[in-house]
């Protein structure tokens, strides 16, 4: 705000007064950006409906991102001719507002007398189209394709057409179990899109809300004559005429304007305060210059004239539309194991499969030809996609984080995608903000300064009823003068009825800050006497580039130049005469004061020793962890102005130019925020699960230090936390950037603490950025601005870590879009909500509990995992690699591996969802991602080389037994490549045959129940982690998945008109029941593998431990 070509938008300042360091260098950040993410599992924010969404809860967070972009852009620019985001880089070259309203005119060749004639509006149409937003790109078809063949379903697909072929034409004759093999095959295909589909479901909600957010009629001015027309039909060029209440059809620049014109961007910045339009650019940045008038926004006060220079997509609006409406590009760390999984299963059943296509045409097909047919071969070559596959995975990992999110749900922490359920334990950074986060957000005045000496508020009151007293009537004094600025120069009002009630307990419309001051000059008198005396011609509202508020008083009852002024100025204090009244931080303010109020109310010249001691008070009060603002008053003459509080554009550049010099510092205030109780307990939990803390605020830095010292966020003491002088900018070849790695193991004993503040930030070059990373894991980030914030997150993220970002402000969404999880509070705006990933409904403390849950999701689905692959994959692979290989039957119907995956052990691995954390999930570094795999090396060699094993041989064992015992003699099996035995028929061999697969599958299902058991912990005993009895450790949903399985075995084996088509048969009873000694043996032998984990962490049962 200034006068047209300044750099008023104060980003941050060259000088940081607190250390007296100087920085003029720009800042150098990562052209990365995250766009909105449609979740099908999206959980709707708390303050959303199920319909569309609010577009001023989505617009402002790309229109924010997008804003400073330009700006990085534009600090870039003037150093490296480089080109960065797309988007900032279109809206950055822009030049419609730094062009003269003459040069605007020619290059549309239009006229505002006459404007565009029919010709132009014709061939501008066709060149530009017509000025609707376009629809967001739904790609339906990519999307339904990949609902189907993500994963594993290609592989399902192809093998069932595979299997159907195998059936007709080419199986002679055709065989019922292909049938029934690629119909199930077929709908595991389906099911598993139908999950995917409700994983991934989602639909643009913001665009519908946008079309009627355009105006559909407008006036402009075309052949010369007023003429109304259709807002879709507005083409570049055309002259509009806007009034009071109309919406902005389209991008304008803006030719003329009224002296009181005025537009709401409440829309696309989140900011309600209507900003005043200007003929002439007001700021470098297209978004934030005045002279343009952005499609969507609407007039509040005045009338303009423009000339429109952006028509449909090509406007801010447009370009914000489409942003908005991308999909999220990237996966989660979950999605990325997941997929890495896939690879893994993959490979290895391709290499099988190759391996039977060889052993077949290189072998069988001469040798025994008539062993394995072409149609058994594909079938032979599905059924190791079969085994391989764990079908139910799909299905049990979306129900696990279904699970996981309403568990948290309950913990007051609202997920509103599955997708980033996970992410949360994986952080290995949290950047939090102070105010309301950190603290209470319940401010409360606890001291203040007169005259340069410090007085504590009840002090304060018992100096004003003492001097009242004496003097007998409202004489002018100190303690007048500061009630007067701090109860009129603020933004807070109470509201009318609660005005009965003591001070403490009313309620006040305003922030946090407005309402601590307000109740402090309310205890000195009434402010309603203030407001009596003083109206209101002119509202600087606060904001964090500025950080200062004006307001601008003209007297309305002599009553208040008594209160308000010295002696010796209201004596001279004339009617139209304006108060300048000023609150706000005292580093920006102090230089602008040359007089200070004295301790008799005296305007006395401010010398550098009484500056000094001001100075001296706010270091003390900030190193306290309060907060300082400065209040200061000057008299101003009415001829001091050359226009009115009408005109509020060049009224403001006056009011703010006024403000610059001459200011009278009446006195300075300290302000308490305490931190909440608990958050000292947080930070120590999430010390100990190796996660950093940073705090990022935008408060003084000494004021920041201090709470972060009462949060535990610092631990070391003020000489030995370091400041920017302590990052070298030259590179340390002993220790370059690769060297580190997020989270390591004994990081949690580093005790590095470094405070930097946001000119700090503008200095820092990639080697400092380095050393932070690397060497300090105790951060205080102070006067930063959202700027500061997106830039913090994008470093953190280059460098490895994954970064979770809180905040509950229209200015943090940026970050928060762009931190790998943000975190909303609960009490926040919308906007913030709508921009983060997850929402604590209650206070700070409960991340705690997300991130346990998010750490204890990964974990679980690492026990799923193991307990789906020993019997849905390995011990399913060997009965077909020993029929290929040694010519011993199938002794596993292929059907039945689908049984297995997709029903009996489907629901226990759901159930696996329900585990409680062991004790040391959050004693532990967060995982690194890309290097602590969902499935790694160890899993594989848990799952394969040992559960797998020892399954697949019992089942084998049991199955050849039965055989034995029904005359079938191994030795006549192997290597027997369909040759039936002696003394039977082909017909009771292969009755025997579907009895021995049935044994073998029952065996699974039985060995199982007690692997379920194994799995429940990688470490802990199960007597120290029990399934009952112990409240903190039981599963009750674990029974009645054992239970599921059991009944799913017995309906597919003993229904009579089952057995005949899948080729299944009923089990002698003892095969149920030895098959639990085996089961037990298992569970017996992890029990002593867990007891040498513990025993010895380090030596080679501990190194090798999933």
């Amino acid at each position: 705000m200034g006068e047209p070509g300044d750099k008023s938008r104060i980003r941050w300042q060259d000088n940081d007064i607190e250390t007296g360091r100087t920085s003029n260098r720009p800042a150098h950040g990562p052209g990365l950006e995250r766009t909105r993410s449609h979740g099908s599992m999206s959980i709707r924010s708390i303050h959303s409906n199920t319909g569309a969404i609010d577009p001023s809860a989505a617009l402002p967070i790309q229109y924010r991102t997008i804003s400073i972009d330009i700006d990085d852009y534009n600090r870039k620019a003037e150093v490296a001719k480089k080109a960065s985001k797309a988007a900032a880089t279109d809206l950055a070259d822009l030049e419609w507002h730094t062009l003269s309203v003459a040069d605007v005119i020619k290059r549309w060749t239009t006229s505002l007398d006459q404007g565009l004639s029919q010709d132009q509006i014709k061939r501008r149409t066709t060149e530009y189209g017509k000025n609707t937003p376009s629809p967001p790109e739904t790609h339906h078809f990519q999307q339904i394709m990949g609902y189907f063949f993500k994963g594993f379903g290609s592989v399902l697909l192809v093998g069932s057409i595979l299997v159907f072929v195998a059936w007709k034409p080419l199986g002679q004759p055709p065989a019922q179990a292909n049938l029934a093999l690629a119909i199930v095959l077929l709908a595991v295909f389906f099911i598993q899109a139908a999950f995917n589909m409700w994983q991934d479901w989602s639909s643009s909600r913001v665009m519908a809300s946008i079309k009627n957010m355009i105006p559909e009629e407008c006036l402009l001015i075309r052949d010369g004559v007023q003429v109304s027309a259709m807002a879709a039909d507005i083409v570049p060029g055309d002259v509009l005429l806007v009034e009071a209440g109309n919406k902005l059809p389209a991008d304008v620049r803006f030719v003329q304007v009224s002296s009181d014109a005025k537009f709401d961007r409440s829309i696309l910045t989140g900011e309600s305060v209507p900003l005043a339009a200007t003929v002439d650019a007001t700021d470098k940045n297209y978004l934030e210059t005045k002279n343009i008038g952005l499609q969507g926004t609407h007039c509040s006060f005045g009338t303009c004239i423009g000339v429109v220079v952006a028509t449909g997509n090509r406007t801010v609006f447009g370009r914000i539309a489409k942003l908005t409406n991308e999909p999220k590009k990237g996966m989660t760390p979950l999605e990325r194991e997941v997929l890495n999984f896939v690879y893994v299963i993959c490979s290895i059943m391709v290499v099988m499969i190759i391996v039977v296509v060889v052993l077949w045409a290189a072998w069988l097909r001469t040798t025994y030809p008539d062993w394995i047919s072409v149609p058994n071969l594909i079938v032979a070559c599905v059924s190791v996609a079969v085994a391989f596959i764990p079908e139910g995975l799909p299905v049990a990992l979306i129900a696990s984080l279904t699970i996981s999110a309403n568990m948290m749900r309950k913990n007051k922490v609202l997920c509103k995608s599955l997708k980033t359920v996970e992410t949360l334990g994986s952080v290995s950074v949290i950047c939090s903000d102070k105010t309301g986060t950190l603290t209470e957000n319940k401010m409360v005045v606890t001291d203040c300064a007169l005259g340069g000496q410090e007085v504590t508020v009840d002090g304060i009151r018992d100096v004003a009823i003492a001097e009242r007293l004496t003097n007998g009537d409202m004489a002018s004094n100190a303690v007048d003068q500061l009630r007067s600025v701090a109860g009129l120069c603020n933004a807070g009002e109470f509201d009318a009825a609660t005005r009965s009630l003591p001070i403490s307990e009313r309620k006040i419309h305003g922030d946090a800050t407005d309402q601590a001051i307000l109740r402090f000059a309310e205890s000195l008198g009434a402010v309603s006497e203030l407001k009596r005396c003083w109206a209101t011609k002119f509202n600087l509202a606060f904001n964090s580039k500025n950080k200062f508020m004006i307001r601008v008083l003209g007297y309305t009852h002599p009553d208040g130049l008594s209160l308000a002024l010295p002696n010796g100025t209201a004596a001279i204090f004339e009617p139209g005469d304006i108060l300048l009244t000023v609150k706000g931080a005292p580093e920006i303010l102090m230089d602008r004061c040359t007089n200070f109020t004295g301790s008799s109310g005296v305007a006395m010249t401010l010398t550098p020793e009484i500056r000094e001691k001001f100075n001296r008070i706010k270091n003390d009060w900030s190193a306290q962890g309060r907060r300082v603002l400065l209040l200061a008053h000057k008299a101003v003459s009415r001829r001091s102005f050359r226009s009115s509080p009408c005109s509020s554009a060049a009224f403001e550049v006056e009011t703010l130019e006024q403000a610059k010099t001459g200011l009278t510092l009446v006195g300075l205030v300290a302000i308490v925020d305490p931190p909440r109780p608990e958050i000292p307990e947080v930070v120590k939990i999430l010390r100990t699960a190796g996660i950093r803390m940073y705090m990022v605020t935008g408060d003084f830095a000494l004021t920041a230090q201090a709470i972060a010292r009462e949060c535990g966020i610092i631990t070391n003491p003020d000489n030995a936390v370091a400041n920017v002088s302590a990052l070298s900018r030259e590179p340390d070849e002993t220790k370059r950037k690769g060297d580190h790695t997020p989270s390591e193991e004994g990081e949690e004993d580093l005790s590095k603490s470094i405070v930097l503040t946001g000119p700090d930030l503008i200095t820092l070059n990639s080697t400092q950025w380095d050393t932070l990373v690397s060497s300090y894991n105790e951060v205080v980030f102070a006067r930063t601005t959202p700027e500061q914030k997106l830039r913090i997150v994008r470093e953190l993220q280059d460098r490895g870590h994954v970064v979770g970002m809180t905040g509950d402000g229209v200015n943090d969404a940026p970050a928060l879009r762009a931190a790998d999880i943000g975190i909303a509070i609960g009490g926040g705006s919308d906007i913030a909500i709508e921009a983060a990933d997850m929402v604590l409904l209650e206070s700070f403390s409960s991340v705690v509990e997300a991130v346990r849950f998010g750490r204890v999701l990964f974990d679980n689905l690492k026990k799923t995992i193991a307990y789906l692959l020993p019997a849905g994959s390995f011990a399913e692979f060997w009965p077909i690699m020993t029929n290929v290989a040694f010519g011993l039957p199938q002794i596993l119907s292929s059907f039945l591996m689908i049984i297995i995956c997709c029903f009996t052990d489907c629901l226990a691995a759901t159930a696996l969802a329900y585990e409680a954390p062991e004790a040391d999930v959050l004693k532990r570094p967060p995982r690194k991602v890309g290097v602590d795999r969902l499935v790694d090396w160890k899993l594989i060699v848990q799952s394969y080389g040992f559960v797998g094993v020892i399954e697949t041989v019992v089942a084998f064992a049991m199955s050849y037994w039965f055989l034995e015992r029904k005359g079938i003699a191994f030795g006549q099996l192997w290597f027997g490549f369909g040759r039936v035995p002696e003394g039977m028929t082909s017909e009771e061999v292969a009755m025997r045959l579907n009895e021995a697969s049935s044994v073998y599958f029952v065996t699974l299902v039985v060995v199982q129940w007690f692997n379920l058991l194994a799995v429940r912990t990688r470490r802990l005993s199960i007597f120290q982690h029990p399934p009952l009895f112990n409240k903190d450790t039981r599963n009750y949903y674990l029974f009645p998945a054992v239970l599921f399985s059991l009944v799913m075995a017995f309906f597919w084996l003993y229904i009579p008109s089952l057995q005949g088509v899948l080729g299944t048969a009923e089990v002698p009873v003892e095969y149920w029941f030895l098959p639990m000694c085996f089961g037990l043996g298992i569970l017996l032998l992890d029990e002593g593998r867990k007891w040498m984990v513990r025993r010895d962490p380090s030596g080679f049962w501990g190194r090798v431990a999933w």
